[in-house]
Order: C-alpha cells, then structure tokens, then sequence
C-alpha cells in the first residue's frame, strides 16, 4: 500500500489503497515508518506525503479487527505513536496533501507534518462519537491548541467534520487550495523546498518545535536563533545564498 520515490533530493511517499480510503493497518503503519526511513537514508531534502484515489486517508483500517481482542495499546503506543514522532522529527521539511477524508490515523499523519495544503472540499476530523472511542494520534492536543476546549468538545461531541476552509481558518493547517488544484500546488512547494537551503530549514525546524513545545518567550527564541545563524554561517548554502544576493541571480543550494 506503500509506494515510496525519490528523485531531484525529493521522496514522495503515497498511500496507495484508494478503495479503502487509504485506510492504515498495522502492517502498512510499518511501510510507512520504513519509508521515512528510506528517506531519510536517501538524505531527501524535503518528503511529500499523499493519498491516491479520493481521500488522504480514512483512519485505521478496522476491517476484521475483533474489539473483543485487539490489542489498541500495541496499535497506538506500539506503533502509531513511535510512526508519528518519526515523521515529525524527519531532519527536512516535510510535506502533506489534504484531501477527501482526513480522519482519525490520518489526520495524526497530517499533525506529525510540517507543511500541510488541505483541499477546500476535505473532511478533517475525527468519527470516533459513533464508535465509543476518543478523538487520538494527537487531535486533542492540536484541537485544544487552535480552536480551544469549547469547540473541541462540541466536535468530539458531535462528530462534525471540519471542512479544509474551516481547518485553516482556525490555524490548524497551511493553506487551502481548490481541490483540482491541491496535489500540484502541494508537489511544487515540496519541490521547492529540496532545492532549498536544508540545513537553514533544519534549523527553523528545531526552533519551531523548541518554542512551541518548551513554550519559549520571545528572548529565548532569539537566542536560539543567534546560536543557530552562528552555525549556518559556516556552511556552503549560507555563503552562496549570500554571493547570489549580491550578484543579483539566484541562489544555487547543495542542502550543505
């Protein structure tokens, strides 16, 4: 189900399962950790994750799964979270086309993403009301974040969906785009990015998480920033980004 490619410092990894929805089971969970392995082994200097067929991803494939035996834990602490801390700690810039339904796993898969371009007819949320389950793979946490505890509950409450103009107005992704139009929008920032200066993206990266996470105010972030600018410094893609500007041409980066 997972299909992997890499090209022009780009790794591009589709779920390919279009008639379940790219619903995830626990064996395609492992493709997917394996691929950002691949990735990453291939120094990609940006990743785009996408769905092929009408939806980025349904949630978890419970097709055949037993409630009476299943092992959740081992889905989710086991699996799930392990693929999820992965995916956002991946050492470039990350990218994720939102389309059709995003729900439950996949919209974990969009949380663990950097760059998220959501189509304007997706679905963003989680069903879990009709199946005794709570909202996972991190949906509280960014639900409470962005939209605050009130509207979060009325959605798990409820089971409404958010629609892809709803999910970037509150902030909880990059941008909305037409739907015919998000896949090769999407395709071209990744494109963009790895041919970006990737250890300067690294960077902000590692601030973002840091200020975000460690709740960083704003003289903190600065020194951050100080501290990594002095390591860029030193590196090729900083001194040609510095000899194009002067030069007036653009800039050839090498991700060093």
């Amino acid at each position: 189900m997972i299909d992997y490619a890499f090209a022009d410092g780009l790794a591009t990894v589709t779920l390919d399962a279009p008639a379940r929805r790219n619903a995830l089971g626990l064996d395609d969970l492992h493709a997917l950790a394996d691929a950002y392995d691949r990735a990453e082994a291939d120094e990609a200097r940006a990743v785009l994750l996408r769905g092929e067929g009408p939806s980025f991803c349904a949630g978890r494939d419970i097709s055949g799964v037993d409630p009476a035996t299943d092992d959740v834990a081992g889905y989710l602490d086991g699996t799930l979270t392990p693929l999820l801390r992965r995916m956002a700690a991946f050492p470039a810039p990350t990218f994720a086309v939102a389309h059709g339904a995003c729900l439950g796993v996949g919209l974990g898969l969009l949380i663990a993403t950097d760059v998220v371009f959501v189509a304007d007819t997706a679905k963003i949320g989680s069903p879990f009301a009709a199946l005794g389950a709570v909202l996972d793979s991190g949906g509280h946490s960014l639900f409470v974040e962005r939209l605050g505890s009130h509207a979060t509950l009325d959605l798990i409450y409820t089971g409404r969906l958010l629609t892809g103009e709803e999910a970037v107005r509150a902030g909880l992704f990059s941008r909305v785009v037409p739907a015919s139009e998000v896949q090769d929008a999407t395709a071209l920032a990744a494109r963009r990015a790895a041919a970006g200066p990737t250890e300067a993206f690294r960077a902000s990266k590692h601030l973002v998480a840091a200020i975000r996470d460690e709740k960083l105010g704003l003289w903190a972030a600065m020194s951050l920033e100080n501290r990594a600018q002095a390591v860029l410094a030193r590196t090729p893609d900083y001194r040609e980004g510095f000899a194009a500007f002067q030069a007036k041409r653009p800039p050839r980066f090498t991700g060093r």
